[in-house]
C-alpha cells in the first residue's frame, strides 16, 4: 500500500491552510497513495501559543474536522489530519491537540490526544505546551483495509511522544504495521534526535514510520526542523524531505516485515 506525509510551513490563517492541505492531500492521492498523513498544526502556526485555543473546535463539529472529512471521502484516502486543537469542555484556557482519522468514506475511525506535553528552554527558546494543552490518558491504535484487501496496524503518536518509546511498546501489542509521527519538531532539537528517535522506533518495533512535519521559516518566526520521512522496518530512511512544503511517498511491504522479523525475532524475545 502506498503511504504518503505530508509537510506543510502553516501560517498564522486556518482558512490558507486548509487549502494548502487540500492540494497536497491531492498531490499525494494523484500519485496513488491510500493513506495521507499531514503535520502537526497543519491547520494553525498562530502568533502567540493561545491562538489556538481560539481556533479550537468542538469534538466532531467545526471548519478544519469538515475539511478533513469531505477531503477524505473526495479523494478515497485514509487521511490522518495532523493535529488541531479541540475543545475541553467546561475549560476555555486549555485544549486538546489531537489527531484523528478519516476513512476513505468520509467517517471518522479514530482520535489520539497527545499525552506527552513538550517543553523547552535552551536560553533563546523557550516553549511549554502545558501552558494551554491538557494531555491526554492512553495510547490509540486503528486497523485499516487496503484496497487489495490486506489489514494493516497503525499506532498513532504526535511529535514529542518520540522521545517516550513505552509509548511505542503498549501500541505495539498487538505489533503494529505502521507507526505515525505528525509534529512540528523545533531546528534544533529537530537537527539533533529526530532522525535518530524515528529510526530507533522503527528498529524496535520491526515496522514503518511515517512522520510528516513541518518544514520551514514559520511568520511567527519560529523554524521548524522538517525533513519528513519513510523509516522502513531495518531502521532504513525510504524517503526524506529536509524543508519546504511537499509530499513524501513510500510502501508499506508486508513482506519486508515479515521477513525482517524472521530473521531477527526481537519481538518474541520482549520480557516485559
Amino acid at each position: 500500500m502506498k503511504i504518503a506525509a505530508v509537510q506543510m510551513v502553516s501560517t498564522p490563517r486556518v482558512a490558507e491552510n486548509l487549502e494548502r492541505a487540500r492540494a497536497l492531500i491531492g498531490q499525494a492521492a494523484d500519485a496513488g497513495a491510500e493513506l495521507v498523513a499531514l503535520p502537526e498544526y497543519f491547520c494553525l502556526m498562530g502568533q502567540r501559543d493561545t491562538d489556538k485555543l481560539d481556533a479550537a473546535e468542538a469534538d466532531g463539529s467545526g471548519p478544519i474536522q469538515d475539511l478533513l472529512a469531505a477531503t477524505a471521502r473526495e479523494r478515497g484516502v485514509w487521511l490522518v489530519g495532523g493535529t488541531l486543537p479541540l475543545r475541553i469542555p467546561d475549560r476555555r484556557d486549555r485544549a486538546h491537540n489531537t489527531t484523528l482519522v478519516f476513512g476513505p468514506d468520509g467517517r471518522r475511525v479514530a482520535r489520539y490526544d497527545k499525552v506527552h506535553l513538550f517543553r523547552f528552554d535552551d536560553g533563546e527558546r523557550r516553549y511549554d505546551e502545558a501552558a494551554t494543552l491538557m494531555p491526554g490518558a492512553a495510547p490509540v491504535a486503528f486497523a485499516l483495509t487496503d484496497r487489495a484487501g490486506h489489514t494493516w496496524r497503525v499506532g498513532l503518536s504526535i511529535c514529542y511522544d518520540l522521545r517516550f518509546p513505552e509509548l511505542y511498546r503498549a501500541l505495539c501489542v498487538p505489533p503494529c504495521d505502521l507507526l505515525l509521527v505528525p509534529a512540528a519538531f523545533t531546528y534544533p532539537t529537530g537537527q539533533a534526535h529526530w532522525e535518530l528517535l524515528l529510526r530507533a522506533r522503527a528498529v524496535e518495533n520491526q515496522c514503518m514510520v511515517l512522520a510528516p512535519a513541518q518544514g520551514g521559516r514559520h511568520e511567527n518566526g519560529r523554524r521548524t526542523w522538517g525533513h519528513s520521512m519513510a523509516v522502513g522496518p531495518w531502521g532504513d530512511v525510504l524517503a526524506v524531505q529536509a524543508e519546504d512544503e511537499g509530499v513524501v511517498m513510500a510502501s508499506l511491504d508486508a513482506a519486508r516485515m515479515a521477513q525482517v522479523r524472521a530473521q531477527l525475532p526481537a519481538l518474541q524475545h520482549r520480557v516485559l
